[in-house]
């Protein structure tokens, strides 16, 4: 099943129109080793403004050797997401500055013990296969923040992970720990744990860390989202088409940044572009607008060849209500319709307000309804059934059929949080809400879940590598 928003002439004019952009107006690359090998490469640079203008045909030799296809391994390596492989994934949320605390609504800054638990509850569900932080822990220095939540999240799950890197530097000390968990470099680069996001900030422009750390992960090379939030009426014209062309111009000059760093290195397309409420001024993160640009990039980034990311499955509520089943559903199965190969991330109150483990626990739910949405419908003479249906006759029922027991379980889907109970006894139950029924499950996964922890002696070799990078900073 594929949902096809734009025609094949709309897809080459919001292409051709980014591929202008990038020929007459550049990007802002402030990274001088980048601008160099941009120079070389024959794209125009201007070294005192750090701008490069990017002709057509470079574009097109750069998505000529990205990497089109790649695997993400847990430390369990059965644990595999699939990129470029027609296999849809989820990730949870890669980092937040706050956390919800769910039973008085109120936030507060993360810390490091709250990566433990998100990994945990991310290992436990079973539509999660990319395990995010969830939080920016704020009693860890900044300077080393990734290497210490790296540590505790791939000791809390034996699936891929993802998080935040902070800078070239930081990476240094993660590049040990994978080698440390792959047992060789090599072996750390075919298999990779977790994958680099490289996020241009709209408009048209790169952060100097988000390149420099490139050169770090590209020595697997690690593969690399690139996924700028260009924002339509703000950092990106009003219109979506406006706001496509700068998203995706974007995105390819952030392919031929890889390439420049390292050929070959594997890329996804990240179409995260967002719309500004122009009432409030807050980014919307499910508007009905969000499906329709995150199934149209979608097309381009296929048409491309490469795999894509897209911000689906999200909403704008605080909290697990009725509200973020309708945003989170609706937007969700639009992506999913339209065929890109990674949705979140998963987890977030809000827009970035704070990271809640029973949103989580929703969306995990709303996963699986869209999973069996997508199974589609199994069409064969079992399954047409036209001999059980003659033998029954008219107002007879199935009940009893060894036909439905054979199928029933297969072709039904049962969830564990949507109630379908009849009013007496949900009433009996408590009367309980979609938000309790969450609360309550994550509770009992957290109670339940276990995880195999790494082999001591890589656990060991881990804690020394985040006791260097942490020494400098303590007082």
């Amino acid at each position: 099943m594929v949902y096809t928003l734009l025609s094949g002439e709309d897809l080459r004019k919001i292409n051709e129109s980014s591929l202008r952009i990038l020929e007459s107006t550049g990007v802002e690359v402030p990274h001088e080793e980048t601008l160099k090998r941009f120079a070389d490469a024959g794209a125009g640079v201007d070294f005192e403004k750090k701008r490069v203008k990017i002709p057509a045909a470079l574009v097109e030799k750069c998505l000529g050797t990205a990497g089109k296809s790649y695997t993400l391994y847990g430390r369990d390596s059965e644990k595999r997401a699939h990129f470029g492989m027609g296999k849809r994934n989820y990730n949870s949320i890669a980092g937040e500055a706050s956390w919800l605390e769910e039973e008085t609504l109120e936030r507060r800054y993360a810390v490091i013990d709250d990566v433990d638990t998100a990994a945990r509850l991310g290992d436990a569900l079973s539509g999660i296969n990319v395990v995010g932080a969830m939080v920016d822990p704020h009693d860890v220095p900044s300077e080393v923040q990734d290497v210490a939540v790296f540590a505790r999240l791939v000791k809390n799950t034996t699936k891929p992970v993802t998080f935040w890197f902070n800078t070239r530097e930081s990476a240094k000390y993660i590049s040990e720990m994978l080698t440390a968990l792959g047992g060789s470099e090599k072996a750390a680069g075919e298999a990779p744990l977790t994958y680099n996001f490289l996020e241009p900030i709209s408009p048209l422009r790169f952060a100097y860390n988000g390149i420099d750390l490139l050169y770090e992960t590209a020595r697997f090379p690690l593969p690399v989202s690139i996924g700028p939030m260009a924002q339509s009426g703000a950092t990106a014209p009003a219109t979506l088409a406006g706001t496509m062309v700068v998203e995706n111009a974007e995105i390819l000059a952030g392919v031929c940044v890889t390439q420049m760093i390292r050929e070959g290195t594997p890329v996804c397309y990240g179409g995260i572009p967002h719309i500004m409420d122009m009432r409030t001024t807050q980014m919307v993160f499910a508007g009905p607008e969000q499906g329709l640009m995150a199934a149209a990039l979608t097309q381009l980034g296929k048409m491309h060849g490469l795999p894509v990311y897209i911000n689906v499955g999200l909403t704008d509520s605080k909290i697990p209500d009725a509200q973020a089943g309708l945003e989170a559903g609706m937007t969700l199965a639009m992506g999913a319709l339209a065929g890109a190969d990674i949705f979140g991330h998963m987890g977030i109150c809000g827009v970035d307000q704070a990271t809640s483990l029973s949103m989580l626990v929703m969306q995990n739910e709303i996963i699986e309804y869209v999973e069996r949405m997508m199974r589609g419908v199994e069409v064969n003479e079992e399954t047409l059934a036209v001999e059980l249906i003659e033998k029954i006759g008219p107002g007879g029922n199935y009940l009893a059929e060894m036909h439905t027991a054979e199928h029933y379980r297969e072709e039904h889907w049962f969830p564990e949080l949507l109630d379908r109970k009849f009013f007496d006894a949900w009433a009996e139950e408590g009367r309980r809400d979609m938000a309790s029924r969450c609360s309550e499950r994550k509770e009992e996964l957290l109670a339940e879940h276990a995880v195999e922890p790494p082999p001591a002696e890589t656990q060991r070799e881990i804690d020394g590598i985040v006791e260097r990078a942490l020494a400098p900073y303590r007082s």
